[in-house]
């Protein structure tokens, strides 16, 4: 059974700390690499997934703070939203404005005392996994102010049970646990819904070759991930589309063995090939644009380039052959996509700030 029932606990204010009390978390965003898609409950049920990803030094922040005020009071800077709810308010009242936040607080039963406040280095809607990185770096913060010291795979969880069915979110389960682990990771998803997690040990020479030679690009594009998460959903049950789900399955695994070899040649060339198999299992995943980037890509020194995230837009992955990183972002910037600049990150979500320890602590 996938759904869990946790204990909600309702307090405004922890050991009469009034307004003193600040939290600040943050979780990492992620690249996919191979196997995306598969981590979606109407495929995973069916035939378990596998995928291979890792977070990147691009991060969602959270800063929770009591107020004396006895209410709740929410601020997003990437949504310009602002809400704000008198003591003893219904939190689940009104329209979906700010809704992870909202469904978070209600989750552990806080609503009241607290104020609210979250931004992210990436946009939304870019295929990144910001909103799974957010609902993250909220329980990591939330759960760290009731003085809860959950696992990375407790956080993972809880993250998971809020959007997937609190929420009722269309989307898969590997954002969550790369927000919360960080590094690079083999996740497996069994068909009851329960979640392993294999961290990939990588020699420093493959890492510095991957930053060096796995680029991002921004589209320019944002789009709506879950319109095509649903469709995707709803085509797994039909046996082509099924056939090539479980091809990513075995894409998952073979770069997984690639990466271990540190054969990014190879990394490369399965990034091209599943991007071919995971471009037809919905509509709306590419674009005759796209398709243009792709191509360009590819004919300027890369081996394989592909959408992140549930494509559409956001943002392109490539990687380049070696010596042919300049001649790629040279190319891609005059297609007019913009580098994203990064390095992987490996402390997954962490408590940047809590002022009840008077120090900065790497929770």
């Amino acid at each position: 059974m996938e759904s869990v029932s946790y204990p909600r606990e309702r307090r405004g204010t922890r050991h009469g700390h009034g307004g003193d009390l600040v939290i600040i978390t943050r979780a990492p965003v992620r690249i996919g690499l191979a196997g995306g898609g598969t981590d979606l409950p109407a495929f995973y049920r069916q035939s378990g997934g596998r995928v291979v990803n890792a977070a990147i030094n691009r991060y969602v922040y959270v800063v929770l703070s009591a107020n004396r005020r006895g209410g709740v009071q929410l601020t997003s800077s990437d949504f310009s939203a602002f809400l704000n709810f008198e003591p003893g308010a219904d939190l689940d009242a009104g329209d979906g404005s700010l809704s992870l936040v909202r469904a978070v607080l209600t989750d552990f039963g806080l609503d009241e005392g607290v104020d609210v406040f979250t931004a992210s280095e990436t946009p939304p809607g870019t295929g990144l996994g910001s909103s799974s990185a957010t609902a993250v770096a909220l329980v990591k913060a939330v759960s760290t102010f009731l003085g809860q010291h959950l696992s990375d795979q407790e956080v993972a969880e809880r993250a998971c049970h809020i959007e997937l069915e609190r929420l009722g979110s269309p989307i898969g389960k590997q954002d969550q646990y790369a927000a919360a682990y960080g590094g690079f990771n083999v996740l497996e998803f069994a068909t009851s819904g329960e979640v392993g997690v294999r961290p990939l040990p990588l020699a420093p020479n493959t890492v510095g070759a991957l930053e060096r030679r796995l680029h991002l690009y921004f589209t320019g594009v944002q789009r709506e991930a879950n319109k095509i998460l649903r469709a995707q959903s709803d085509n797994a049950r039909e046996r082509s589309t099924a056939t090539s789900m479980l091809d990513l399955l075995d894409f998952a695994t073979a770069t997984e063995r690639a990466l271990a070899s540190g054969d990014l040649d190879e990394v490369g060339r399965l990034l091209r090939v599943g991007w071919e198999k995971k471009r037809g299992l919905a509509t709306g995943i590419s674009t005759d644009r796209i398709d243009e980037w792709i191509a360009h890509a590819l004919g300027n020194g890369a081996l394989g380039a592909k959408l992140t995230g549930a494509g559409g837009g956001g943002y392109l992955l490539a990687m380049s052959a070696e010596g042919q990183e300049e001649r790629l972002r040279h190319a891609m910037q005059e297609a007019g996509l913009k580098p994203l600049d990064y390095r992987f990150d490996w402390s997954g979500a962490r408590v940047l700030m809590n002022s009840e320890r008077r120090a900065w602590v790497p929770a």
